[in-house]
């Protein structure tokens, strides 16, 4: 039986230094939400002129550990096991728990995937802290060195500021696909170290077998969306958007009423519930634009509204409105890119 355990403030909150990251793997590569945790890690400890600390966990890591310090960390640090090939949640948060100990960092940043979320409740734990979870806005307080960490609440449509004054390390997880990846840098400069470790057997009651990954739709890496909502009156709307995508390289995604209605896969939903994304293009067809879809899409770099309603909210962030049924746009549009594609010229109209 598990009994309840009280968070401590350290003795001296100031003998805390530097933001450290946990950066996600998956099949032997950096996951894209640990590398958003690079970005928003650095600024926020070059702000206050400490160093950003990556740890990647995991058995063959040397060009890992490489390409995080060329990504944006100032010190790599790698955990090396065969035992921690994959994630397994009591070795993981075990072993990141002793190098917090070790290294005592001023915040921890770990992004809020299914095993991010598993990891930073268990760490929190362990560290007698707090942690803010599902972060879209972090930055730090220079003077005092605290993390303001923000997260949508009331539906999201207000921004929550939590702050952790008294304990440390400072925990918060950011949800993927909200902070930008940053350039890569092969001729960066950095410090890294390779720990090799070793597991307790006590922690390692299951076996891995095999691992079968789930195929899922992973929109977060997406440079262009088309997205349906309920506008397309009908679920073979979504035929129309998968023949436009498939003509331009997009991705298919859908708000949650879609979802909710069985009319497309929930790995589709773009949203506070779904994923959230920043593609290069979003054309969002027949989506009204409640907040919690805004706040999913809105960071997108060009955003296209295709919707008969004027006053869809969608249309308040849009750089690009069509006011016009889709099912008369998008057609067109197809048709469009199928002659550019084959250098075949739209026919005259003939004369009235």
């Amino acid at each position: 039986m598990v009994g309840l355990v009280n968070a401590e403030p350290p003795e001296n909150a100031g003998e805390y230094k530097n933001v450290l990251i946990f950066l996600e793997t998956r099949q032997g590569k950096l996951a894209k939400p640990g590398l958003e945790m690079i970005s928003v890690g650095a600024a926020i400890a070059h702000k206050v002129n400490e160093e950003l600390i990556g740890i990647v966990m995991g058995n063959k890591i040397e060009g890992l550990v490489q390409e995080a310090g060329e990504y944006g960390c100032d010190k790599v640090i790698g955990l090396k096991s065969k035992d921690l090939e994959d994630f397994r949640t009591i070795p993981y948060s075990v072993n990141l728990s002793e190098l917090i100990t070790e290294l005592k960092p001023n915040i921890l940043l770990i992004p809020a995937t299914r095993n991010g979320r598993d990891l930073a409740s268990r760490i929190a734990v362990r560290s007698k802290t707090g942690v803010t979870a599902d972060c879209t806005e972090l930055d730090i307080d220079p003077a005092e060195r605290i993390l303001q960490a923000r997260r949508p609440t009331y539906g999201e449509s207000t921004l929550a500021e939590i702050l952790c004054k008294r304990h440390r390390p400072q925990m918060a997880t950011a949800r993927p696909g909200i902070f930008s990846v940053p350039e890569r840098d092969p001729k960066r400069k950095f410090v890294s170290e390779i720990r090799k470790t070793t597991i307790k057997k006590e922690f390692l009651k299951k076996e891995i077998v095999s691992f079968k990954p789930k195929s899922t739709l992973d929109l977060t890496s997406a440079k262009i969306i088309v997205s349906g909502g309920l506008g397309l009156g009908k679920p073979s709307g979504f035929k129309l958007l998968e023949e436009l995508a498939g003509e331009i390289g997009a991705s298919v995604g859908a708000s949650r009423p879609t979802v909710d209605m069985g009319w497309i896969e929930r790995d589709h939903q773009v949203g506070q519930t779904g994923q959230s994304v920043r593609p290069d293009i979003y054309i969002a067809c027949g989506i009204s634009g409640k907040a919690q879809h805004i706040m999913g899409m809105r960071l997108s770099k060009n955003i296209v509204s295709i919707n008969t309603d004027a006053s869809a909210e969608l249309n308040s962030i849009s750089d690009y409105i069509i006011n016009e049924d889709l099912y008369k746009v998008i057609p067109e549009l197809i048709d469009a890119i199928k002659r550019r594609k084959s250098g075949e010229k739209k026919p005259a109209e003939a004369p009235a």
